[in-house]
């Protein structure tokens, strides 16, 4: 985006210039007076000039509908346009919005724009003005996969008067514009840009496309992505009246052909934006200039909302698992370390309090003792030593510990930070690790049919650690344990993330997945090590768990359970698949998937939310924990 220049001639002193940017500044969003005839003043990007004695008629030519157009790329792009009237309907630091007050009634062109000015503008809300400057499409949100918006540089604009009443928002819902609940794009294959179909009533990328720039309002709104760490909240209108399928705690279920484009992102860009749970709900209009950036149409609001608690809380504690049960939990601990001593202890209340001190806890993310802060150490012996006293404090039972140290700064993660998978588990109930050499970074673990049924050469041991497909991710773990005569083996996993895949509101449609390639290949060398163990002995029971960075129908965990495995996840109802909760989307990224001799020992597979539904200021992780209970007669 090119910058602006300035009229060489002002007729307003320096002062008096500075004092109407700080008004206009302070006055982005203001209670509306009768308009105003200024008799036609024309401003660059920092002065106003030529005072015209009369008002002008209506301009007849070019509108904003027609600069829009009914697609995602302007007809006039590239091409200067003149006199374009509209109301200034929200102010920024660096431009304006604009939406038209005669709108062409075609639901498919927007009638709102955005004009660079760089600087602050010398605009009001509530000023009708004449617009001329280059018409461009700018790629906002670091560019490269993102969408274009249409906007306004090098600007020219007459004032015509001010104080006039904005033009009235357009609903999103009910009264108003209903938006698609299950397609975002379904007729590109390809740059969005290249794009022929405008489908703006099937397709959520063309819907938003046609409110770009424009006034609108969310009534009834109901949370259904918590306020994350760029302070955004999603939110469905209606209280969630015509989405697609909710969850039992007040979520929206990404299935596998419906990403719920009904989600609406409240972004903070213009007002200070609450702390928000899923469930909690707004009683007055939600209105807001629905805008464009990092992968995603967001609604710029413009009056803080309030919010009223729902009252969301904790899942139920579990009952403690019986004699001869066996209890998995899987979890990600969001890059704990030594050094966060309240965190440590929160844990530790988790697992006691409210899992009830599993046998078996699989974790990942566990970084090294001075965490990311530091470059000196590898071992998380002090990261788990603190996770096991902190049990102890809590009251819990005794628990060891077992992992593998990694290669420096080999698995991925936060630098330095050395995050791994590893394993806590109980010594007072029966269970043990099985005696065998403890593996290292590099050495491949192998299975072999010893003197007491199958042993591992290493225990704990990675599979195929030095496998290209881990290359930059963490490794699988197995370990082998003996619980009252039965050995259990555990696969543990963090497969890598989908970081690099394409937004689903982005340039390419269908988005590009370019992490699941890896993810496959990651799936594949573990199906063929239990594949191996299984074909030895099928009655093995083999647990392969941890987080997969992916969804219960993607392909990599249709991979990896193959024919062999069941994911317990399947067990649930599809309204309670979700442990993770991104961009308002409640999902499955955690996942248990067990031999079929040890499904027939399945007596619960729970999810533990604490984490995903709650604003980010308030949870220890990320994700929320699954628990699988095993039980034998």
């Amino acid at each position: 985006m090119s910058l602006l220049t300035a009229k060489s001639e002002s007729i307003l002193s320096n002062r008096i210039f500075y004092f109407l940017v700080f008004i206009v500044f302070l006055g982005g969003c203001y209670k509306q007076t009768p308009a105003v005839p200024l008799g036609g003043e024309t401003i660059g990007t920092t002065s106003l000039i030529d005072i015209a004695t009369s008002f002008p008629a209506e301009p007849e030519g070019i509108t904003i509908s027609k600069i829009q157009g009914a697609g995602h790329i302007s007809p006039y792009r590239d091409q200067v346009v003149s006199d374009v009237p509209g109301i200034v309907t929200v102010t920024r630091s660096n431009g304006f919005y604009i939406q038209s007050d005669q709108p062409d009634h075609d639901p498919a062109t927007s009638e709102g724009l955005f004009v660079f000015t760089k600087l602050i503008p010398s605009v009001r809300v509530g000023d009708r003005i004449l617009l001329s400057g280059r018409v461009v499409e700018y790629v906002p949100g670091g560019g490269y996969g993102n969408l274009s918006t249409t906007e306004i540089e090098n600007p020219e604009i007459t004032i015509l008067s001010r104080g006039n009443p904005l033009p009235d928002p357009i609903i999103i819902g009910e009264g108003g514009r209903i938006p698609p609940t299950e397609i975002i794009d379904d007729d590109t294959n390809g740059f969005v840009s290249d794009k022929v179909d405008f489908d703006p009533e099937k397709d959520g990328l063309d819907f938003y496309e046609s409110l770009e720039g424009m006034l609108v309002q969310i009534n009834n709104a109901v949370v259904v992505g918590p306020t994350n760490t760029f302070k955004e909240i999603v939110v469905l209108g209606d209280e969630g009246k015509c989405a697609s399928l909710r969850t039992p705690r007040g979520g929206i279920i990404l299935r596998e052909h419906d990403a719920n484009p009904e989600r609406i992102i409240l972004d903070d860009l213009l007002v200070e934006l609450p702390f928000v749970n899923v469930g909690d709900y707004a009683t007055e209009p939600i209105v807001g200039v629905m805008d464009y950036d990092y992968g995603n149409y967001k609604l710029l609001v413009t009056q803080p909302p309030k919010f009223y608690s729902a009252g969301l809380l904790y899942s139920e504690p579990l009952a403690p698992a019986e004699d001869g049960q066996l209890r998995i939990a899987s979890y990600n601990v969001e890059n704990l370390s030594a050094l966060q001593t309240h965190r440590l202890s929160v844990l530790a209340k988790q697992i006691v309090e409210y899992l009830k001190s599993p046998d078996i806890v699989a974790l990942q993310e566990v970084q090294d003792n001075d965490g990311s802060d530091g470059q000196n150490a590898i071992s998380a012996d002090l990261t788990y030593q603190g996770i096991v006293d902190a049990i102890l404090e809590q009251g819990g039972p005794q628990y060891a510990f077992t992992d593998i140290d990694p290669v420096p700064d080999a698995d991925g993660g936060a630098p330095s930070g050395n995050i791994r998978v590893g394993y806590l588990y109980r010594t007072d109930r029966g269970l043990q690790l099985v005696d065998a050499p403890k593996g290292d970074a590099k050495s491949g673990v192998q299975v072999y049919d010893g003197a007491g049924g199958l042993e591992l050469t290493l225990n704990p041991g990675r599979i195929n650690p030095t496998h290209p497909a881990f290359s930059g991710s963490r490794k699988p773990l197995v370990a082998a344990f003996e619980f009252e005569g039965r050995r259990v083996f555990v696969v543990n996993n963090h497969l890598v993330s989908k970081l690099e895949d394409h937004a689903l509101y982005g340039e390419f449609q269908p988005p590009v997945l370019h992490s699941e390639y890896q993810r496959i290949r990651q799936a594949q060398v573990i199906y063929d090590f239990v594949a191996d163990l299984i074909k030895m002995d099928p009655d093995s029971h083999v647990i392969v768990l941890g987080d997969m960075n992916d969804f219960q129908f993607s392909t990599p965990i249709k991979v990896l359970k193959g024919d062999i495995l069941v994911n317990l996840v399947e067990t649930l109802p599809l309204e309670e698949q979700y442990n993770y909760n991104y961009e308002g989307n409640s999902q499955m990224l955690d996942h248990i998937l067990v031999s079929k001799s040890l499904e027939k020992a399945l007596i619960s597979m729970e999810v533990f939310h604490l984490n995903s539904e709650f604003a980010y200021n308030k949870r220890f992780s990320d994700h929320d924990i699954l628990i699988a209970t095993f039980g034998w007669d």
